[in-house]
């Protein structure tokens, strides 16, 4: 196969259709429209559906409507539209319905609300951030296979950047083994009582009279603990010996990535830690890679965000710096002067400046 250059949301879409994704919906919100214009481009050839839904709302009922059947669905937004999904979201994790779900943020203040979420309950989505159009490929065809395995929702987290950086990629179908039975799927092909199937997010089972909540939530609390243990996904860099570890996720990544790179050129001893999983957040993972270092130094588009995750990973051992903060451009896209790597350098100068004071 060869490599052909193209813009993040045409290589998203595409890794998605040849993981046999056969229907989309959303609404057009920049950056996300570029992604909606490709489905809607690509997947009919494919034999698949793709909607330009009235709202976001309309959206996720939808896609929630398709994967219900069996079929690989998917919807998405920014984060503004995706704060419209929130109860749907926390109602299709519990329903355990398969859905992949694309967020292409204005910049990294989604943070909060894909790794908590804003619906009611007891709930967590799988996320995934790349920090390229290549990784977002290969992550993109991953969410589809663990959205299936796990019969739970899998986010993957984008941005301007990711959208609209044209890359050379190779798009080929990845072969995740054999996919799960969906005999749980609605696929309108049994009818009567006896035969029909249900997919709620109650817990309520067929041929028991009303439901166990509390049991309901036990399997599903026990799935999550599943979940966390097998899927941690993370990069380090460096950090053996690194006197200040970076912990950087998505674009923002690339650019320390290539500050940790120049500065141990020139003999500074530096690392980075990227998640690639934001939940289950790979805390074990950062524990270990910091354990030399006089110092963490978080780099996030936001007023901070996770932090509170690298805290909670590392309880005190060692102290924790912001790097980063709000940096977006006039239309709130999230291209903002912090994607800039002098910029990020003199941060981390100033870091290892502190500490020698």
């Amino acid at each position: 196969m060869s490599r052909d250059l193209m813009e993040g949301s045409e290589a998203i879409a595409r890794a998605a259709i040849d993981a046999d994704c056969r229907f989309f919906s959303g609404y057009p919100m920049t950056p996300f429209t570029e992604l909606l214009e490709n489905f809607a481009k690509s997947l009919p050839a494919r034999g698949g559906v793709c909607i330009n839904a009235e709202s976001e709302i309309e959206a996720i009922g939808m896609a929630w409507g398709a994967a219900a059947t069996g079929a690989r669905a998917a919807t998405g937004s920014t984060g503004q539209g995706l704060a419209l999904m929130q109860e749907s979201l926390s109602e299709i994790s519990r329903a355990e319905v398969p859905l992949v779900i694309f967020n292409m943020a204005r910049g990294q203040g989604d943070y909060y609300q894909a790794t908590r979420g804003g619906g009611h309950g007891d709930y967590r989505l799988l996320v995934l951030a790349p920090t390229d159009v290549e990784e977002a490929v290969y992550l993109t065809q991953l969410a589809f296979h663990l959205a299936d395995h796990w019969r739970h929702p899998v986010l993957v987290y984008g941005d301007y950047l990711l959208a609209h950086t044209r890359q050379a990629v190779e798009i080929t179908p990845t072969d995740f083994g054999e996919r799960p039975d969906k005999s749980w799927a609605v696929d309108g092909s049994l009818g009567g009582t006896g035969r029909s199937r249900n997919v709620n997010s109650i817990g309520m089972q067929k041929g028991t009279k009303g439901i166990d909540p509390e049991a309901f939530w036990d399997r599903l609390q026990k799935k999550t603990e599943r979940i966390e243990a097998a899927e941690v996904r993370f990069e380090e860099e460096n950090c053996e010996d690194a006197e200040i570890v970076i912990v950087a996720f998505g674009t923002l990544a690339r650019f320390a990535r290539y500050v940790v790179r120049e500065l141990r050129a020139e003999g500074v001893r530096v690392g980075l830690f990227r998640p690639i999983s934001l939940w289950p957040f790979p805390s074990e993972a950062l524990d270990r890679a910091t354990s030399n270092a006089r110092r963490v130094a978080v780099l996030e588009q936001n007023a901070g965000q996770m932090i509170d995750d690298v805290r909670l990973s590392i309880l005190g051992r060692v102290p924790i710096v912001s790097i980063g903060g709000i940096s977006t451009d006039a239309a709130g896209f999230g291209i903002g002067p912090l994607l800039d790597a002098e910029v990020i350098r003199a941060r981390v100068e100033n870091v290892f400046q502190e500490g020698a004071s």
